[in-house]
């Protein structure tokens, strides 16, 4: 290896293994710069509107101004006040199909709105507006529950019951949400929201709803519209279509009470 200076000539030549160690010494490491995190007065009043418990609490603020509003306008008096009659047709399904959807989210029963979709539209399009309403209205609850509640209340699931009806909705939600439809006993609100806050995806929540509910809407949608008849053939037989599954539902929990009671 040669020296920094030969002895002939005193010319400076440099050692490749001292050139490298410049090298080194001169070129610092690269450092890897990391994205600063906002910590502002604007990103923690985010975070807080985003958490868990602040979108749960605007779930229950739409709810309860969906359910105030129902009581100020009072949808039932289409019963006996009938249908604006500006709007017919085609335009009168849409909207009162929206209504339906809406009315559903904001705890209004769904017998009241399938008799008034009879009572304004006849049986079969009364069974098609109902059909479509009730699907919209699911579909909605069940969006805002997700959106809005499911994060901060799964962590709560702790009770036996809870948690038997998540498991089973989780794992079987299609056959579980129909039977659920087609008997009747769980309020629909509460199945939708049942639904939201578990892991049930949103398709088949909706084909099973709208396949479980064509039996009761077509029963009450056929008493709705032959209501100025109540001893017609069709009204009578549209009545038993609707206590026979209640009936059959009540027997059903009755004989299932001891296997309630130990979850």
């Amino acid at each position: 290896m040669l020296d920094a200076t030969t002895r002939s000539g005193g010319t400076a030549t440099a050692s490749p293994r001292a050139t490298a160690a410049e090298l080194a010494v001169a070129v610092p490491p690269a450092t890897t710069a990391s994205p600063a995190t906002p910590t502002g007065f604007g990103a923690r009043c985010m975070r807080v509107l985003l958490s868990p418990w602040s979108r749960l609490f605007l779930l229950v603020a739409l709810l309860a101004a969906g359910a105030c509003t129902v009581l100020l306008f009072e949808p039932q008096r289409l019963l006996t006040q009938g249908w604006p009659p500006q709007l017919g047709g085609a335009a009168a399904a849409l909207v009162f199909t929206v209504a339906y959807g809406v009315c559903t989210v904001a705890f209004v029963p769904r017998p009241l709105l399938n008799l008034a979709a009879g009572a304004l539209f006849g049986s079969q399009l009364g069974l098609g507006v109902a059909l479509a309403g009730t699907v919209l209205g699911a579909g909605i609850a069940f969006c805002l529950g997700r959106a809005l509640g499911q994060d901060a209340l799964r962590p709560l699931l702790r009770g036996r019951w809870l948690k038997a009806a998540d498991g089973q909705l989780s794992r079987h939600g299609f056959r579980s949400m129909l039977a659920v439809r087609l008997f009747p006993g769980v309020p629909f609100w509460a199945a939708n929201y049942c639904a939201a806050f578990s892991r049930m995806g949103l398709p088949p929540f909706l084909l099973a709803t709208g396949l479980g509910s064509i039996p009761n809407t077509a029963a009450y949608a056929v008493a709705g519209a032959r209501a100025s008849t109540p001893t017609s053939p069709a009204f009578l037989i549209a009545m038993a279509c609707i206590a026979l599954p209640a009936l059959a539902g009540a027997v059903v929990a009755w004989r299932k009470r001891h296997r309630l009671r130990q979850l």
